[in-house]
């Protein structure tokens, strides 16, 4: 038939072509996931180590904090710097460095015997897992651009990002108990070499917008500093001295000051860092603001909840992992086989909304668990419930962030989305921690037992959780765009008035 019409046959090997750059792109995708696997497990799974971490480099009780809160600050700090950096010089590049440097970090990690060499790597992984993970959705957006894969590819993104943190209990309980802690830093070393290796072969090489176009090292230095202070004031003095000390509120008005100058910079520098513009999207600066409130009772959950577990009901690390091991299921089924489904048929917004309410109902299931829980009756149903808020939740927050954003800045956008994460996620922690901390102190100096005083304070914790997921259903529900009619709609509507005529 097209021979007689004079049309050519189609082109085979074209079509080979295009079947292999496909299938090329979602390689690439499993590797960028992989990669920032990687970044997020050891987020967590360093949590189920530290009381062997603590015994066998003979930290303090304060000082042990540092391990956590070394690799918080550098990675908190540097993830918008190093998002506007893929832009400007290579998103491939920078990625690859950024794997060069956490796997580098953790091998010494991994050989650490004192507890100098092991904070300093730490920091030093933190820096590797901001240049990692900064760039990784800013490359997805622009490898996917159909709307239909896009939204399937940030389902898969947003299982590794949200899943990851209980894997990551569940590994590190596994491997602290079978072999020791060395071996939670060891094992990222096979993967980021093997990642490293995929990457140069499967992810397109690519050429920034140039480093004159956003070279503002004034801003760079205002920015990476003031977040690093931020994230210190947040996780250290907060967390020990309490909001209110004179040391708290003297770092926390620094760390405003410093990205206070930072806007200032920005608003009149000719090559800004960051450019104002991106936040003329409702959208892009709605996700960020629901994400980071939605984050800050997630973590607390994840935080207080394994607390609770261990210290509670007397689970060991390994129970702990397996516990919260149906979040992870249910995440994974919603992001990977569903989530893609219901953004295109419903779109992001819809999507979204009922996802942060069933977050605030497991919230709240959570904060009625008694002293004396089973675990199928009060702990797996709120478990359940995040699950499931959480699958719905961030693949759509993912795609409204993302949505609108110009391809020179899809990197800045990428490392926005991993800042409000990360701070976000340690400013909640910090709230709720001190809240729970001061209230069951409050408790056993009043006569309560140990674990009733406890208890409570998880309670009232996770309380303040549901309120952070609600103030994000309020912005959801006011500031995000209202999706315009499908075009398909007026397609038919056209159809039909034609046949009519």
């Amino acid at each position: 038939m097209q021979a007689a019409l004079g049309v050519p046959p189609p082109d085979a090997s074209l079509g080979s072509m295009t079947r292999s750059d496909d299938r090329s792109r979602w390689i690439a995708l499993v590797v960028l996931c992989v990669g920032m696997l990687m970044i997020v497990l050891d987020a967590t799974i360093v949590n189920v180590a530290l009381p062997s971490i603590q015994h066998d480099l003979h930290f303090s009780q304060s000082s042990l904090a540092w391990v956590v809160n070394a690799y918080l600050i550098t990675f908190g700090g540097l993830l918008l710097l190093a998002g506007r950096l893929g832009d400007l010089a290579s998103r491939r590049g920078v990625f690859l460095a950024g794997l060069a440097v956490f796997t580098l970090a953790s091998a010494l990690c991994g050989f650490a015997h004192s507890q100098g060499l092991l904070i300093a790597a730490r920091f030093i992984q933190g820096a590797g897992g901001a240049l990692t993970s900064a760039v990784i959705l800013g490359m997805i957006v622009t490898m996917f651009q159909e709307p239909r894969e896009q939204a399937k590819a940030i389902g898969v993104y947003s299982f590794v990002a949200s899943a990851g943190g209980s894997i990551g209990l569940l590994a590190g309980g596994v491997i602290t108990q079978s072999i020791n802690w060395h071996w939670i830093f060891f094992v990222n070393l096979p993967i980021g070499v093997a990642t490293a290796i995929l990457a140069l072969r499967y992810v397109a090489r690519d050429t920034g917008i140039g480093l004159r176009a956003g070279a503002d090292l004034p801003g760079a230095v205002l920015i990476t500093t003031g977040l690093m202070l931020l994230v210190y004031t947040i996780v250290e003095p907060a967390a020990k001295h309490g909001w209110g000390s004179s040391t708290t509120l003297g770092l926390g008005a620094a760390a405003v000051a410093l990205l206070a100058g930072f806007v200032v910079r920005e608003a009149t520098a000719s090559n800004p860092l960051m450019p104002f513009a991106i936040f003329r999207s409702r959208n892009l600066s709605g996700a960020n603001v629901i994400q980071a409130l939605m984050v800050a009772g997630m973590f607390g959950m994840f935080f207080l909840g394994a607390l609770y577990l261990r210290r509670v009901l007397g689970y060991s690390p390994l129970g702990i992992g397996l516990a919260f091991l149906p979040v992870t299921v249910v995440i994974g089924t919603l992001s990977l086989g569903y989530a893609e489904k219901l953004i295109t048929r419903f779109g992001a917004r819809a999507t979204l909304l009922p996802g942060l309410v069933l977050v605030a109902a497991g919230l709240a299931l959570f904060s009625r668990a008694p002293v004396h829980a089973t675990y199928v009756a009060d702990v797996l149903p709120p478990m359940i419930l995040l699950g499931l808020g959480a699958g719905l939740s961030f693949p759509a927050l993912m795609t409204l962030a993302m949505s609108g954003v110009q391809p020179s800045e899809a990197g800045l956008a990428s490392g926005l989305v991993n800042t409000t994460l990360q701070v976000g996620g340690a400013l909640g922690l910090a709230v709720l921690a001190t809240l729970s901390a001061t209230h069951s102190s409050h408790l056993l100096g009043s006569g309560h037992s140990t674990a009733s005083a406890l208890t409570s304070g998880y309670h009232l914790a996770f309380g303040v959780g549901v309120g952070f997921a609600l103030a994000a259903v309020a912005v959801g529900a006011t500031v995000l765009e209202r999706p315009q009619a499908a075009p398909e709609v007026a397609v038919r509507e056209d159809v039909a008035y034609s046949e009519a005529a």
